[in-house]
């Protein structure tokens, strides 16, 4: 029987005591209520870090006990768990099940390799583009587990030709194992769908500041970032693992042959295809349309929701009753992170309402602390620190006092936050930082060593990128 690990046993039992000492020591730390959300906060911190339970089981901690230490009413805190941003990612999952049912994310990925051409660095490259495009719709797992037995197909050629497995072979199957995590990760970042941390900031905005930002705003700044870092990753694993001389034509084959096996294109890719196309284009010209029509009062999670129940009833034959999706097709369905989402909100929102975003506004104000340096202590501390924990529970947890402490340094909190809760999904040093990563770790290709030196470079660009956007970029686009 396997033993379950010691640090889980440990974060078990260590979360609620440290709950239940805070309540009990005669130490006031803010408020009495303050004091009960930061006992709440620490619990849920512990159980993501060590994963004791799991994620989303911790996320509906709130629901519990902040109407029973009367932080709020339960239905102001169940309230978060239906929020807008909740039900905007929910269609987001649906348009991405129903991508992976009819295997069109297959598809268009084969057909962003087969047209960035065969030679080693082009497939590398390939694999990449077609890794990050597929990110920014469906999850960066789904993008990588899509990718990597095409890459293995393609890997197994060079193993088994006339000269073995040589150096830049490994080389070649190194940076493309790399290539395909890295850029799952940071494809993710040029959409508002395109993973967790991204909503969970949309949602805290709207739910406490009344700021909204657009599918098309976040676009503005997510995929010239993202597209920039990917260029970056293909640069520094190219000259980092070298395969020039690296000669294969077979590569246009597997390639070939994975299309054939698709087949033409199905009416049912079709389908999905035009609602795809759809639903992405009301997201990107919303706001144009409710200009033009200011009644509509047209919404990103309206969209997704209209999105979602096309998909189940939009009949694909309807004499069969052949529809795309069905609902035991959500089985597949990400629900933990739903919830996730709902808890991270909550507890930004106990946060706000005992005043500690308040207490942490002002005292940043009253320090003679420097802007630039400390959106560099926060960009660095939130990068390094989900290659630990979860990208979204951190987000969760950290999202609401950076906004404190934007409104203490008196900079708008989205030149603050964006580049914060961006850096959460730049995490390339640890196969256990995302699933990505352990993905291609477990493909026997990548070593850990490996993957630390390429990734603790990438992270270090990764901060300098957002430093530079935060003083530079933010304030051209918000």
């Amino acid at each position: 029987m396997k033993k379950h690990p010691f640090s889980k046993r440990f974060g078990l039992f260590l979360g609620p005591l440290l709950f239940i000492i805070i309540q009990v020591i005669p130490i006031e730390l803010i408020s009495d209520k303050a004091d009960v959300v930061i006992a709440i906060a620490l619990w849920m911190v512990i159980w993501w870090i060590t994963e004791a339970v799991s994620i989303s089981v911790t996320a509906l901690l709130p629901l519990l006990l902040f109407p029973l230490f009367e932080i709020m009413p339960i239905g102001d805190v169940g309230a978060n768990y239906g929020s807008p941003i909740v039900f905007l990612f929910f269609g987001g999952f649906v348009l991405a099940l129903a991508l992976e049912k009819v295997n069109l994310h297959k598809r268009i990925a084969l057909n962003i390799i087969k047209f960035t051409g065969t030679t080693p660095n082009k497939v590398i490259l390939g694999f990449m583009i077609a890794t990050a495009f597929m990110s920014m719709w469906i999850s960066n797992t789904a993008s990588t587990v899509v990718m990597l037995p095409i890459a293995m197909s393609v890997i197994n050629l060079l193993i088994h030709d006339t000269d073995g497995f040589t150096k830049k072979d490994q080389n070649f199957a190194l940076s493309v194992m790399l290539g395909i995590a890295f850029s799952a990760n940071a494809g993710g970042i040029a959409t508002v769908i395109g993973t967790p941390p991204n909503s969970v900031l949309i949602g805290l905005l709207e739910n406490e500041y009344n700021i909204e930002i657009s599918f098309l705003s976040w676009m503005l700044i997510g995929l010239p970032f993202s597209a920039v870092l990917i260029t970056v990753i293909y640069v520094v694993l190219i000259k980092l693992f070298p395969n020039e001389g690296l000669i294969f034509g077979a590569s246009k084959d597997v390639i070939s042959k994975e299309l054939t096996k698709l087949g033409k294109i199905s009416p049912k890719e079709k389908q999905v295809l035009v609602t795809f196309a759809v639903i992405v284009s009301l997201w990107i010209f919303r706001t144009f349309i409710n200009a033009i029509l200011p009644n509509l009062g047209l919404t990103d999670t309206m969209i997704s929701i209209f999105g979602a129940i096309a998909l189940f009833t939009v009949p694909h034959n309807l004499k069969r009753g052949d529809f795309i999706l069905e609902w035991k097709d959500t089985q597949k369905l990400a629900w933990g992170i739903l919830i996730l989402f709902g808890g991270g909100l909550a507890l930004a929102k106990g946060m706000s309402a005992s005043g500690i975003i308040d207490v942490v506004a002002t005292a940043i104000s009253n320090s003679d602390i420097s802007i630039l340096l400390t959106a560099s202590l926060l960009i660095i501390l939130m990068l390094f620190m989900t290659e630990l924990m979860s990208n979204v529970a951190l987000t969760a947890v950290l999202a609401p006092v950076v906004a404190g402490i934007a409104l203490g340094l008196e900079i708008p909190i989205l030149y603050l936050l964006i580049p914060v809760t961006m850096a959460s999904s730049c995490a390339f040093m640890l196969p256990m930082a995302t699933p990505p990563n352990a993905i291609v770790f477990a493909s026997g290709f990548v070593k850990v060593h490996q993957m630390a030196r390429v990734g603790i470079l990438l992270n270090l660009i990764a901060i300098a990128l957002l430093i530079l956007m935060f003083q530079f970029f933010m304030p051209l686009i918000f």
